[in-house]
């Protein structure tokens, strides 16, 4: 036993748009359901307070909260019961007063830390400012978390960024919408999951929603990975609601060695990479 092994859940919830209310106590149940089941690492979707799919910017704001709003204390709330920590997607109206696609790490004792969505996917650009500081990496009662959003996991730049500065886990609340893809094919979501976590040798949580949404189908795609990019826990088959739950023991996100030649960090070579340089054309 190494005292790191921790519980992870993903709650693959259907929030619906514009039902704050609703989405309050969806979140706050699931949150309750994660912690009762022995979870110290609770993951919810993305904008899982207010739902996705706007009509318009003033929707979007008619949704926005506060990070020290209500549903973020309920979070706490539920999270205190279980000395859990909560990793949530909440549609933030921030003291600047502009609207952020954000997701908050919060513990029972509050907020530790709200983290903006760097990388904004289609028609979010619409509605939120892009954050400005870096993803994330806390020290929490359960380990190392680093933190993203959806997209972010398309940038490997950002995970490895969280991975160089310590994380145990890199979480991602997600919103995926369904695409077409190759029959017997796993979504294409779940295999970038899969190599984050191994190309980083970090554990990954991606918690996806569910539902339809105007129109949306969404990919229901939230995954656990081992430090290899294992899946350790699938999504429901169904791609419906469901906990998609597994035991991660973090200390062997702490050994970065392949083998005893080959080590994740020790084998780069960052002064030979080229680094947002234009492409040359012959």
């Amino acid at each position: 036993m190494s005292g790191l092994e921790v519980r992870v859940a993903c709650q693959q919830i259907h929030p619906e748009v514009g039902q704050l209310e609703r989405n309050r106590a969806l979140t706050k149940e699931a949150v309750r359901e994660a912690v009762a089941a022995g979870a110290r690492l609770v993951v919810l979707p993305e904008l899982s307070n207010s739902g996705y799919v706007f009509e318009s910017a003033e929707e979007a704001r008619a949704c926005g909260e506060p990070a020290d709003g209500a549903t973020l204390r309920a979070w706490s709330e539920e999270a205190g019961q279980g000395d859990a920590v909560v990793v949530g997607g909440f549609c933030e109206l921030g003291e600047d007063g502009l609207l952020y696609n954000s997701a908050a790490v919060v513990d029972g004792g509050g907020v530790l830390a709200v983290y903006r969505k760097l990388h904004l996917w289609d028609r979010e650009q619409l509605v939120f400012e892009p954050g400005r500081d870096c993803a994330p990496v806390l020290e929490t009662r359960v380990g190392r978390i680093g933190v993203g959003v959806c997209y972010d996991l398309n940038f490997p730049e950002v995970a490895r960024g969280l991975a160089l500065a310590g994380a145990d886990i890199i979480v991602l609340p997600a919103n995926f919408p369904g695409h077409p893809r190759p029959e017997g094919e796993r979504p294409i979501e779940v295999t970038l999951a899969m190599a984050t976590a191994h190309l980083n040798h970090v554990f990954a949580a991606v918690c996806d929603r569910c539902g339809d949404e105007r129109g949306v189908e969404w990919v229901g795609g939230s995954v656990v990975c081992d430090e290899w990019g294992w899946i350790l826990a699938r999504p429901p088959e169904d791609g419906g609601p469901g906990m998609v739950v597994a035991d991660c023991d973090f200390a062997l996100a702490r050994n970065k060695a392949w083998n005893e030649r080959n080590d994740v960090f020790g084998d780069r070579r960052p002064e030979l990479y080229r680094l947002d340089e234009p492409a040359s054309i012959a």
